[in-house]
């Protein structure tokens, strides 16, 4: 037993030596395959098809490998060999659990896609620490989400630092699974654009910046993208005074997006509207956040953020639906021109409002897109916001909230988060909420509820119903989905651009129906 245990040290010594020297003398391309964990009866490696056939070109040696150096691999982990071929400095093993499993009832995801995201992002981020430049991809059955894994894991927001990550390209390994591979690298390419947005500092990205981005973004697929260029004016001819009273604050002018994608062959096809909150930085107003963590209010623009990338990865898709986006932008500041706890303002529709905490601007702002969002006569209105720290008490990161009047309108969102991952959960639309925001001493409605602390989500989502005359309607708070620590294993730390991928889904989906 000595013997045999001295022998496996020193050839595994022996082949780490040699495969350093060769990884030094070539840092040409890296590589990240799969390998499934053993079934009950199974004694050898599982591989899938790209790592099995690699394992063939290398007679086996990866196989060896992987047995002298260490217990199987487990869901998530990866482990790096060096010099096992000509064409790849490394090749990084990735665990992808079981073979064989789908959606899960329980979490209301697809594991077998949530399982690939996580052990490749695990994979291209290890090749990534070793100065790889180029990094092929073992599509492991699902190019998508293999893709997907790749770009959102090697994201990071450095483009403000010196030193910033080594800059890795993904490509697929193998020329199976191409058009699926592509389709992922969309999907991931919208959600790190509204990452960049929305973790980008506020005096970098002001409303116009935003805008101008979006516009630069959204221009070559030849749609149009409308930056209300005199937007106070514009602003006060459409009578929005819920949201020219939020912008009024601060010395940023407030811009109004609206974006256009007509990718229906029938370009009277009602379109679907995206309704995004846009507010580039939230101090609260004359109701003053805490300083701490006021720095990530950066990003109360995320629902902006989402809805705009969305749209972009929907042309970029050339999915065949109309879609409308529209993102009211500005920044809630205290100032003398502020809204003042107590002050009544005047909506689109006619309602007044009576402002009795100015941190709770982004209904406003809201209420009055809302209202615009109508004259499209829209199939679907859905609108996404980083609304109320309510929402990360109710559910923190695991799911974004939705609250809407329509079955059908659920059934679309839910089933669209299973795929992607990126879930979604129904709140509750009960009048019994509803009462306590029509209930108000000054005007119609109250921009908080009666019982400040108790039920705010719900509350805040009963405020926008307000505003709502379309039969599909639906409301994400997206506040408890904000920001990554380390609850989803393929994004890095900071600011998430969830839910981009579901409302890409859910538009690809509803393309697809009558």
């Amino acid at each position: 037993m000595i013997l045999h245990h001295i022998s496996r040290k020193a050839l595994v010594s022996g082949v780490r030596g040699l495969n350093r020297r060769l990884f030094s003398a070539s840092r040409r391309k890296g590589l990240v395959l799969g390998v499934y964990e053993k079934e009950k009866d199974d004694d050898g490696v599982l591989f899938t098809e790209a790592a099995a056939s690699f394992d063939s070109s290398v007679s086996g040696k990866l196989r060896e490998l992987l047995s002298l150096s260490g217990p199987p691999l487990k869901l998530g982990k990866s482990r790096v060999f060096y010099g096992l071929h000509q064409d790849f400095a490394s090749v990084a093993v990735v665990g992808l659990g079981k073979k064989g499993v789908g959606v899960c009832g329980k979490e209301n995801w697809d594991n077998c896609k949530e399982n690939i995201r996580a052990a490749v992002s695990a994979g291209c981020r290890q090749l990534q620490d070793l100065e790889i430049p180029q990094v092929e991809v073992d599509p492991c059955g699902d190019g998508q989400s293999a893709a997907e894994g790749a770009l959102l894991g090697l994201f990071e927001y450095d483009e403000l630092k010196s030193k910033k990550k080594f800059p890795v390209t993904p490509q697929l390994h193998g020329s199976a699974d191409t058009a699926a591979w592509e389709k992922g690298v969309l999907y991931a390419e919208g959600q790190n654009l509204a990452r960049r947005l929305m973790e980008a500092p506020a005096n970098y990205i002001t409303p116009t910046v935003f805008a101008e981005a979006i516009e630069q973004k959204l221009s070559p697929f030849s749609d149009r993208v409308i930056i209300h260029k005199r937007p106070q004016s514009w602003i006060e001819s459409e009578q929005m005074g819920a949201y020219l009273s939020v912008s009024k604050g601060s010395e940023e002018p407030p811009v109004f997006l609206e974006l256009h994608y007509t990718g229906s062959p029938d370009s009277s096809q009602a379109p679907l509207v995206l309704v995004g909150k846009g507010i580039t930085f939230d101090s609260g107003g004359i109701s003053l956040k805490p300083s701490s963590g006021m720095d990530a209010m950066r990003a109360d623009m995320g629902g902006a953020a989402t809805v705009c990338s969305a749209i972009v990865t929907a042309a970029a898709l050339k999915l065949p639906i109309n879609i409308i986006g529209l993102a009211p932008l500005c920044e809630n500041m205290p100032s003398g021109k502020a809204n003042k706890p107590g002050d009544v303002v005047r909506a689109k529709n006619g309602k007044t409002i009576q402002v009795d905490n100015t941190d709770a601007e982004g209904r406003l702002i809201l209420a009055d897109a809302l209202c615009y969002a109508h004259s499209f006569n829209p199939r679907a209105v859905v609108n996404a916001a980083t609304l109320t720290g309510a929402m990360d008490v109710a559910l923190g990161s695991a799911a974004a909230g939705v609250f809407t009047n329509s079955n059908w309108l659920w059934e679309q969102l839910h089933k669209a988060s299973v795929i992607t991952g990126d879930r979604v959960w129904r709140m509750p639309l009960f009048q019994h909420y509803t009462k306590q925001v029509t209930e108000s001493a000054l005007a119609d409605l109250n921009n908080i509820g009666k019982y400040s602390r108790s039920g705010g989500a719900c509350t805040a989502a009963a405020f926008l119903r307000e505003f709502v005359t379309a039969n599909h309607w639906a409301h994400l708070d997206i506040a408890g989905v904000m920001t990554n620590k380390d609850e989803v294993p393929y994004l890095r730390k900071g600011m998430s651009g969830r839910p981009t991928r579901t409302l890409v889904e859910f538009a690809a989906v509803l393309a697809t129906e009558p």
